[in-house]
């Protein structure tokens, strides 16, 4: 795709449906939103449906909120997915600095504006860190918490996360849009390319000199720029939201011991597996990630 002026991010959903088997009633009501959350930094998102949001979404590092366009499809129900701060249409910071802690205080500020009321919070990956802070730090904003393969221990191994992190501090630029697709194909082979190329299509854009750029800034998880996110334990022992961890069955990202000691800090958890999808559920598998978000939340 050369041209980037026909792209349009709310021209997609059609395909979204027919790739995932979802019965198409016509284009859903979907718009995009931003919030100051003071400093003079904006957090955008999307609002799907009319009604109050009943969920709330946060993706993982390096995506956006289109990640959960066919989750959202599926659900059909008011929802709001957020863009992280440093991701999509929301601010990047100048420090670089995107930690959970200064993610969940951030999200916080938009939830309470926007979603006040929503009966749970689905965060991957880096979102579903931001997700246990924020449900520990703020409990009146999360009645139920899902988190979508990770957990702290996430990064107390370089093999859990390889993978991820030589894709995303690969090329910062690329001579053209089928360059940069193709670099994503070769890193999500069990993924269809129509697929992928709605996610490219949502999550780069050409620059002025006709190169192509990620939609997201590098990330600097902590002030030294280590990934230990041990410490985040504490929180995960201070949620008191009923809890459902969903792992990807072809996932490194969450292993056996993790789950050991997510079970001893939250005894009434619950664990369950994707066996088909890998670290992004809500990309591989995501009818079946939104029926079981929409079972835990009646639960």
């Amino acid at each position: 795709m050369s041209d980037y002026s026909d792209y349009d991010e709310f021209g997609l959903f059609a395909e979204n449906a027919e790739e995932a088997g979802l019965e198409w009633a016509g284009p859903p009501r979907v718009r995009r939103i931003s919030v100051d959350i003071g400093g003079g930094r904006r957090v955008s998102g999307l609002r799907w449906g009319d009604g109050e949001p009943e969920l709330v979404f946060l993706h993982g590092g390096a995506q956006n909120a289109h990640t959960w366009d066919t989750v959202a499809l599926a659900l059909n129900r008011p929802l709001l997915a957020l863009d992280l701060p440093g991701h999509g249409h929301s601010d990047w910071w100048d420090d670089h600095l995107y930690t959970p802690e200064l993610l969940a205080e951030a999200v916080a500020v938009v939830i309470a504006a926007e979603a006040p009321r929503a009966e749970a919070v689905v965060g991957m990956s880096l979102g579903g860190l931001t997700s246990f802070l924020l449900a520990a730090r703020h409990p009146e904003l999360v009645r139920r918490l899902i988190v979508v393969d990770v957990t702290p221990g996430t990064g107390d191994h370089p093999g859990k996360t390889a993978a991820i992190a030589a894709f995303v501090g690969g090329p910062a630029d690329f001579a053209s849009f089928d360059e940069i697709l193709e670099r994503t194909v070769a890193h999500n082979p069990g993924r269809s390319v129509r697929s992928l190329r709605r996610g490219v299509l949502h999550n780069a854009r050409p620059r002025a000199d006709g190169r192509w750029v990620w939609r997201y800034d590098r990330l600097r998880p902590t002030a030294d720029g280590s990934m230990d996110f041990g410490p985040l334990w504490e929180d995960v022992s201070a949620v008191r939201a009923p809890l459902l961890l969903v792992r990807g069955g072809r996932s490194p990202v969450v292993d056996d011991g993790d789950v050991a000691e997510l079970l001893r800090r939250q005894p009434t958890a619950r664990v369950i597996v994707v066996e088909e999808a890998g670290h992004s559920v809500q990309g591989d598998r995501p009818v079946e990630l939104a029926a079981l978000i929409s079972d835990f939340r009646t639960a």
